[in-house]
């Protein structure tokens, strides 16, 4: 259940991201107060998960999840660059998330 958290946190973290991207330094009222509630949820979701899951795992995996997202995000509808090397990345990263839930440190 733990591990549910985190992924959901780091899909909160792809939220946060895009809507600070959104609110334009804090000057659109929409995306800031989204900004604050996906910030506050995906701290929240990852202090939960932190209870029972190493930290080093789980804060790499909240940060994959958040990254690999925010990319993608960016490529499917912000316009971003749909690169091959961008796209082996996101894989990489996607691959790291996954070897480090796959590995025997995941969990006490």
């Amino acid at each position: 259940m733990a591990w549910v958290l985190i992924l959901v946190a780091g899909l909160l973290e792809t939220g946060f991201a895009v809507a600070l991207k959104t609110s334009a330094g804090f000057t659109r009222l929409v995306p800031t107060l989204l900004f604050l509630v996906f910030a506050a949820g995906s701290f929240t979701l990852l202090s939960i998960g932190l209870r029972t899951l190493p930290v080093g795992a789980a804060y790499a995996v909240w940060t994959g999840v958040g990254a690999a997202g925010t990319a993608i995000y960016g490529m499917a509808f912000l316009g971003e660059s749909t690169e091959i090397l961008k796209l082996v990345s996101i894989g990489l990263v996607v691959a790291g998330v996954a070897g480090l839930q796959l590995s025997g440190g995941a969990a006490h």
